[in-house]
């Protein structure tokens, strides 16, 4: 270190200690002030580089004008100040590589960027914008996210909505279009697909080359921040889709920025995931340890972001993932887990509820890993959330099957059950389903049109009662028929038919019915929260379960998954009294035959291990939500009871440790016609 640099000694030691989790305020371009003169100071890491400059407009772009200094010879940190420089102003580093080459990269630390197919940095300062949140935050600090409602609207902040001419609309005028929709609608979160700088808009998001920037085609950092203010103060969560898996090779990138592998894998078997033609970070390496942890925690601080879905957890776990024989090398221990990349996990992730404890982290995680959505203490990978894909491949798989053949297929809608409680999972019914030749929901759907929509109404029942957090697409909720595409707004036109709007009415319903049910949400990773009923009844294609809330009271689902009405159908239940449908996916509001059932009053009778039953209509394709009688208080004493507004009452302690699989109480059998 040279003794008359004025910079500390710190970050940059935590920097290579894989420690600094503020990467972004030591790296970069930020204005300062130096003796006489403002302007902006340059810091970089090219390790392997033989040097480094700056250009720009201001230098005339010539490699020589602006040289930077080697802080650090053996770390290859590089400096420099310029003054005079500007908001907006734009800049790259030019890189000399070992081989003398001059390769001019983009900022890797950037806060802003110039919009594609332009990829220059811009100099940019953060500071500045007022947050309208607190009320929300103070909110998520009293909040237990395992036991709170989370119902999610996954979109595309490109094609949500246009203008007339087919303009984007920039973050403010999509947070004024967006909000009032989230709440007439019924959901509590946003999750965007990844708004971090990429060049190619058929990425989706997912190949980010400005890991510190919001994407240039919506606007300004600051216009990003209105977006999740205006979200915030109107009581809707934001999640990012977040991309630690890969990168992509463009050369202006990461993509071997000093000339070397920088931030990929130096083992050339692990660098590349070449059916993704991207590079794969070198989780063991300090340096990239601190970058990424730092990117992290930068969204959930500077843009008040509730937590990050991370991408393609299971290609990070596994050394083999998507790779033939002799593509891959094993671990140190001879096996196929990226051991580097485990631990990297568990890092981030302690590191992200150290600082934020009521941070959502949920990890897009496909295969059998266990306890992915357990704390690290407990030997887990630290998430606390996981997508549960194994659910959304059967469920659609089973739905997507002839009614006449899901007798034969009924083991895909119980299946879950044998492993529901194993992690804190979200069921997705995501962007990944709805693309790429597998079509729209809607046109998953069998029969003709209006089995279609019958179909896909008893679906979003049966995910709305499954235990879970959910998560739905943009447009699934109004069944727009055609693929998901990138380059247009969704299909708002189809609002003007009948059944697309019903559909949108009856998600609405349901998401209501959701926020306002804790039996729906409040224990959704226990089996003290869910009962079966009748798990078997195959023939039939119908299902029958219990939810339950911390408090004991609860609801019954009954779902028909066969185009047959079942008039006299006989379940067992938890105690006398009346039951009341709170929903009937075949309501003609919905678009259905409106065939219903009065208030039911239970009868006496040993049923799937009840001393009671009631006898209920099911409606061909449908389902069914039922309120239960509340429980009697013992004789002699006064039952008092607050009323509850069901959108607060997830503020809560940490919650208790999950009992493990076990299998449900209730005896079953089939039912009578």
């Amino acid at each position: 270190m040279k003794k008359n640099n004025p910079v500390s000694d710190l970050p940059i030691y935590l920097f290579k200690q894989g420690k600094n989790f503020e990467c972004q305020r030591f790296f970069g371009a930020h204005f300062e002030k130096r003796g006489e003169y403002e302007g902006v100071v340059f810091r970089v890491w090219a390790p392997r580089a033989k040097a480094v400059s700056v250009v720009g407009d201001f230098n005339s772009w010539i490699p020589t004008a602006t040289p930077m200094t080697n802080l650090d010879p053996d770390g290859g940190i590089w400096e420099c100040f310029v003054p005079g420089l500007e908001q907006f102003d734009i800049y790259k580093y030019c890189v000399t590589t070992p081989s003398d080459e001059l390769v001019f990269k983009a900022d890797p630390y950037a806060f802003h960027t110039e919009t594609r197919p332009a990829n220059c940095s811009k100099i940019y300062d953060l500071s500045g914008y007022v947050w309208g949140d607190a009320r929300w935050q103070r909110f998520v600090s009293q909040t237990d996210p395992l036991s709170s409602p989370m119902n999610i609207y996954e979109m595309h902040a490109g094609s949500w909505r246009t203008y007339p001419d087919g303009n984007q609309f920039d973050y403010k005028a999509l947070a004024d279009e967006l909000v009032p929709y989230l709440i007439e609608m019924g959901y509590t979160h946003v999750e965007l697909l990844p708004v971090m700088e990429h060049p190619f808009d058929g990425s989706w998001g997912y190949q980010v080359t400005g890991y510190f920037a919001p994407t240039s085609r919506y606007g300004t950092p600051h216009d990003f921040k209105y977006f999740v203010d205006k979200c915030h103060r109107s009581g809707i969560g934001v999640i990012l889709d977040w991309v630690p898996a890969h990168f992509p090779k463009d050369q202006f990138g990461l993509y071997q920025f000093d000339g070397t592998n920088c931030y990929e894998d130096q083992n050339p078997l692990r660098a590349e995931h070449k059916e993704w033609g991207t590079m794969v970070f070198d989780y063991g390496r300090p340096e990239v340890q601190s970058f990424l942890i730092s990117n992290a925690l930068f969204w959930l601080e500077e843009y008040h972001v509730d937590g990050l879905r991370v991408d393609a957890v299971a290609s990070m776990l596994y050394l083999d993932y998507n790779r033939r024989d002799g593509e891959w090398s094993p671990n140190a221990q001879g096996g196929k887990e990226n051991l580097e990349a485990i631990d990297f996990l568990r890092k981030l992730n302690t590191e992200v509820f150290s600082r934020h404890p009521h941070a959502l982290m949920i990890a897009e995680e496909s295969t059998a890993w266990p306890m992915v959505s357990r704390p690290v203490s407990d030997g887990g990978l630290g998430f606390n959330f996981k997508w549960n894909m194994g659910w959304m491949n059967d469920m659609i798989s089973y739905m997507s099957t002839d009614p006449l053949f899901r007798a034969g297929n009924h083991n895909k809608v119980t299946f879950s059950f044998f492993y529901a409680f194993s992690e804190n999972f979200v069921l997705p019914l995501s962007h990944d389903e709805v693309v790429h030749g597998k079509c729209s929901l809607i046109n998953k759907m069998p029969g003709d049109y209006e089995q279609k929509f019958a179909n896909l109404r008893t679906f979003y029942g049966y995910m709305m009662a499954h235990p879970g957090k959910k998560l739905l697409f943009m447009g699934q909720e109004f069944a727009q028929f055609i693929e998901w595409n990138e380059a247009q707004q969704l299909d708002w036109m189809l609002l003007g038919y009948d059944r697309h709007a019903q559909m949108q009415n009856y998600v609405r319903s349901l998401n209501r019915l959701y926020k306002e049910t804790p039996a729906l949400w409040e224990d959704d990773f226990s089996w003290d929260g869910f009962q079966w009923i009748v798990p078997d009844d195959s023939s039939q294609s119908v299902i029958v379960f219990l939810r339950r809330d911390k408090k004991g009271r609860e609801i019954v689902a009954v779902c028909n998954f066969a185009p047959v009405l079942r008039s006299d159908y006989r379940f067992g239940v938890p105690r006398g009294g009346t039951y009341t449908e709170l929903l009937n996916s075949d309501a003609e509001e919905f678009g259905g035959s409106g065939i219903h059932n009065e208030p039911i009053k239970a009868q006496k009778g040993q049923m799937h291990g009840f001393e009671q039953f009631v006898s209920v209509k099911i409606p061909p394709m449908s389902t069914l939500i039922f309120s239960t009688p509340a429980k009697r208080a013992p004789r002699g004493t006064v039952k008092k009871e607050k009323t509850v507004n069901a959108e607060k009452t997830s503020v809560r302690k940490s919650a208790a440790k999950k009992k493990p699989v076990e299998k449900s109480t209730g005896k079953t059998g089939k039912q009578a016609k």
